[in-house]
């Protein structure tokens, strides 16, 4: 992973827009990040890890990202360009923020945006991926092979936590590296196993429990006929289920003794029961004969009393049935008296509703009335369709009233149109007239424009072509000043070779060998090389140069032909005038042209007008024909329907009399119809039922003659309704009843024998039968208990045997996991070292670690120090994550929390460097090719300072980029290339440069 670029907006403490580029930054290798304590500084590291994750490192989430210091108008931005996997990406990240609102006052709260894009090479442009925070956060997360937190450890390395991990006990280092190396699977095998010890550990407590309360049961089942009692035992416990099982046999046995002795004693009681029922029996016989008399002769004194009303009842039933012969002219008289009252009142109510005129008639006059006025209703039948055909003839006239409007709109309509006819034919065909001649300027206008634009072009042509040959001439005379040169470059070298051609002889004689030029095999004085000596070698070289330069001169001559003959041509089309002259002249053609054409372009829509035009001449034409037309036939008719109205309405007046129309006409005489039939009937039958009367009043005296009463009222008054005649005939029955039983009883020969015995002791009878039943109950109910008892214990025992064969797997499987758990968890007595899973992992990352982090460390430490990963227990706590520090000057071996200020700085930065190795490999192996280091340089001397930031720049070996952050104004010496953060009143600026 390698930053490139940085861009800022409104974020921390940086109120406007600040740009961080990475690439120059990176160039040098190392780079210094300083300014002044609240500038910004871990603000620039926090943009990163915000634009990479959307979230800040830990310690500073919860606060507002959004500068103190930017406008209100201005949105908090960063932008992130880096290269990780071979992909070129930039990632924008806004956060939520309060904005003006743009109308009103108040503010609204943006959402949070994201932007992930991807840079195409051989296009050369960026490619949209995403906008939604999951996917960008899933997508850098697979590529970084590093959560947020991983990554603020391994690229952002923070000194103070390591220093603080050198310091920490086992349970915080663990911590750390456990986020860092994700051992939470192992973590988890943990508490898996831990959550099945407790599930098995449940499963055979639950069991135990069961079977411990079924013990309870079979407690409290066996009552106290067991002396022994229950083992004292709890769920768990060694040799629960032999304990229970033992004592259950015991009180089996007993509750089957129990049961026998409960038998015998119920078959004792059940005979005593029996002789004591059959006593009682015979008691009860004598006592019931006894008082059975005793009731018979108190019945009878009784009867005696009441002889007299019985006699006075007699009397009274034989009037009843007397006057029973006069009952029913009795009714019939009193359903007639009621009839005649009924039919009196309906008269009086329908005389009250006639007028004064018939207030007095008879039936007869009555029912002549309704004769006459029923004639009148039937007259008015005409009078009613005469009225109808008015309202329509009112409808007809409406209806034409409207169509004789419409008519006139049409007219109106027509008349004006037809007016503005002439006028409206003028302007179209004059439109068609300008169009045909707008289109014959327009072919002639193409046929000028096409040859001004092939001047134009030749002219434009031309003047490139002139520009072009005057660079052509100009590199000619360059290339014939090179050649010129080169060839008096070769001649000279040539020159001053040929001056010293000798000592090139000369190298090659040898003494006894001929020379090439004299023959002679001495050489007594050999010429010798003098400085600037030119050999064979650099004569060629010049030789070739010449040529070079000499062929290139040759091609720029020629291609100086050629533009020379191409501006020849262009210029012969395009002839003397001036360039921007034929310009001015074609644009003027083409904007005739377009001119034309577009006033020619209207003539086909205006042909199209004219047809439109003349077919709506003959629409209107037409319709103002037939309106005039309908209008004429209109007025006959109006008269037709105005003449029959007139003669209906002299009708309807002599019909409707003093009504204000037929209807109200109709609706009196129907009334006085209806009144004067209702009034009629009503006579008739009042007079019917009068009648009626006086014929059952006499029938009803000689009824009661008859019957041996004196008057109807005394007969009336011996009747006795259905409910009277009941109770008193019930009363007669019931004394006679009464009497035979009496008699009866007073007549029994057992029942007389028993009146003369001694009065019977039923009550001791009772009581000694009831002892004994009470005997048999106590004696079934304790055998019923026995068997109960036995019964349960033998379920019990039975539930309790099939509990102790299902605990045995499961107590089994119980210890098997358990040994598995506590192994994992450093708690059993065959993990020695007490180490817990998970930190048997983190041990060997830690080894891992330690030995990457010693490489750097004896280096910055010249070789001093070595990290070594220890496994001792600290203490009474557990061991596996032990780190210790080794001198080699002392040769022991002391813990990291011993060394210096200066000592754990180095220390940290090694640990912090091997960690980020070690996490590196771990995430997949992605290339880390930018660093950060926070802080922990004031605290080195000199020496120490120089090993660290060689160690440093090492680092650029493997292509990488460290920025340190600090406040050490030493390293602004040593370190060339920094960004620098300035604080300010409007907030803080970047500033990128040399030291």
């Amino acid at each position: 992973m390698r930053l490139h670029r940085l861009h800022i907006t409104a974020f921390g403490p940086f109120g406007g827009a600040q740009e961080v580029d990475f690439d120059d930054l990176s160039a040098a290798g190392l780079f210094l990040l300083h300014g002044p304590t609240g500038a910004g500084k871990t603000s620039v590291l926090d943009a990163v890890c915000f634009a990479l994750y959307g979230s800040v490192p830990g310690a500073r989430q919860g606060g507002s990202l959004r500068s103190d210091h930017a406008l209100a108008a201005t949105r908090t931005e960063v932008t992130l360009e880096l290269t990780v996997a071979g992909r070129r990406l930039e990632l924008t990240r806004q956060p939520p923020w309060e904005r003006p609102k743009k109308r009103g006052a108040g503010t609204t709260t943006e959402k949070a945006q994201s932007w992930l894009r991807e840079y195409d090479a051989p296009t050369g442009s960026w490619k949209d991926l995403s906008r939604s925070h999951q996917e960008i956060g899933e997508e850098i997360t697979q590529l970084l092979g590093m959560s947020r937190e991983q990554f603020c450890q391994v690229v952002l390395l923070p000194q103070g936590d390591f220093a603080r991990f050198l310091r920490a006990d086992a349970e915080a280092r663990g911590k750390l590296l456990g986020r860092l190396f994700d051992t939470r699977r192992f973590a988890a095998v943990e508490q898996r196993l831990a959550e099945l010890r407790r599930a098995a550990e449940t499963q055979v407590r639950a069991g135990d429990a069961e079977l411990l309360a079924d013990g309870h049961r079979m407690q409290q089942a066996a009552g106290d006929i067991v002396e022994l009692p229950l083992p004292d035992l709890s769920p768990g416990d060694p040799g629960l289920a032999e304990s229970v099982l033992e004592w259950a046999a015991i009180a089996r046995s007993t509750a089957r003794e129990r049961f026998t002795i409960a038998h015998c004693a119920q078959a004792a009681a059940e005979s005593a029961q029996a002789a004591a029922n059959h006593v009682l029996e015979d008691v009860r016989e004598v006592a019931r004969l006894q008082r059975r008399f005793a009731e018979a002769r108190e019945r009878a004194a009784r009867l005696e009393e009441r002889s007299g009303a019985h006699r006075e009842a007699q009397a009274r039933m034989e009037r009843a049935r007397k006057a029973e012969a006069v009952a029913p002219a009795l009714g019939l008289r009193d359903a007639t008296e009621t009839e005649h009252r009924r039919a009196a009142g309906t008269e009086a109510r329908a005389r009250a509703l006639l007028s004064e005129t018939f207030a007095d008639g008879g039936a007869t006059g009555l029912a002549a009335a309704a004769r006459k006025a029923a004639e009148e209703l039937g007259g008015l039948e005409s009078a009613r369709r005469a009225e109808h055909r008015i309202a329509e003839l009112t409808d007809e006239r409406d209806v034409l009233d409207r169509q004789e409007r419409a008519d006139e709109d049409v007219l109106h309509d027509a008349g004006t149109w037809l007016a503005e006819w002439d006028a409206i034919r003028v302007d179209l065909q004059t439109r068609i007239e300008a169009a045909q001649e707008a289109a014959t300027r327009a072919e002639q206008l193409t046929v000028q424009r096409e040859p001004a634009q092939a001047r134009l072009a030749a002219a434009r042509l031309r003047d490139q072509l002139a520009g072009d040959t005057d660079e052509a001439h100009a590199r000619v005379l360059a290339a014939r000043e090179r050649a010129t040169e080169a060839r008096s470059h070769w001649l000279d070298l040539k020159e001053q070779r040929l001056k010293g051609i000798a000592a090139e002889l000369a190298a090659g004689l040898v003494d006894g060998a001929a020379c090439a030029v004299c023959g002679a095999t001495e050489h007594p004085a050999p010429a010798r090389k003098v400085d600037g000596h030119v050999g064979q070698q650099a004569e060629e070289a010049a030789l070739a140069a010449y040529q070079r330069a000499d062929e290139q001169l040759t091609e720029e001559e020629r291609r100086l032909g050629v533009v020379r003959e191409a501006l020849a041509a262009a210029t012969a089309e395009a002839g003397d005038l001036p360039t921007g002259q034929l310009a001015e002249l074609a644009e003027e053609l083409e904007r005739r042209h377009a001119e034309a054409h577009g006033a020619a372009s209207g003539l086909h829509a205006a042909r199209e007008a004219l047809g439109q035009a003349e077919h709506e001449r003959e629409r209107r034409l037409a319709a103002q024909q037939e309106a005039a037309r309908r209008v004429a036939s209109r007025a006959s008719l109006r008269e037709a329907l105005d003449r029959e109205r007139a003669s209906l309405e002299g009708e309807l007046t002599q019909a409707r009399g003093s009504a204000g129309s037929v209807a109200a006409r109709a609706a009196q005489l129907e009334r006085q119809v209806a009144l004067l039939t209702e009034a009629a009937d009503a006579a008739r039958v009042a007079a019917d039922t009068a009648q009626r009367l006086k014929d059952a009043d006499a029938r009803l005296a000689d009824a009661a003659f008859r019957a041996g009463f004196d008057t109807p009222s005394a007969a009336a008054a011996a009747l006795l309704d259905d409910a009277a005649h009941r109770d008193l005939q019930h009363r007669l029955d019931a004394w006679q009843q009464e009497e035979a039983a009496v008699r009866a009883v007073l007549a029994e020969a057992e029942t007389t024998a028993a009146a003369g015995q001694p009065p019977a002791d039923l009550r001791a009878a009772e009581q000694a039968a009831s002892a004994a039943g009470r005997r048999v109950r106590e004696a079934g109910s304790a055998r019923d208990a026995a068997g109960r008892r036995c019964t349960e214990l033998d379920r019990l025992t039975h539930r309790a045997g099939g509990s102790v064969r299902r605990l045995g797997p499961l107590r089994e499987e119980y210890d098997r996991v358990a040994r598995l758990a506590t192994l994992a968890a450093g708690t059993s007595a065959d993990n020695e070292r007490k180490m817990r899973l998970e930190s048997y992992v983190l041990a060997a990352r830690l080894e891992q670690v330690a030995a990457a982090a010693t490489t750097r460390l004896q280096r910055m430490s010249s070789g001093r120090y070595t990290l070594v990963h220890s496994d001792d227990r600290a203490g009474r706590g557990r061991s596996g994550l032990g780190l210790h520090v080794v001198d080699a000057w002392t040769g022991r071996e002391r813990d990291t929390a011993t060394l210096s200020g200066g000592e754990t700085f180095f220390a940290s930065l090694a640990l912090a460097l091997g960690l980020a190795d070690v996490v590196t490999d771990e995430a997949g192996g992605v290339r880390l090719d930018t660093l950060f280091i926070d802080e922990g340089f004031g605290s080195l001397d000199d020496q120490t300072l120089d090993e660290v930031l060689d160690v440093l720049d090492s680092l650029r070996e493997r292509d990488r980029s460290v920025g340190i952050v600090s406040h050490v104004a030493d390293l602004r010496r040593r370190i060339h290339a920094q960004l620098e953060v300035v604080k300010g009143r409007s907030g803080s600026v970047v500033r990128q440069g040399g030291g």
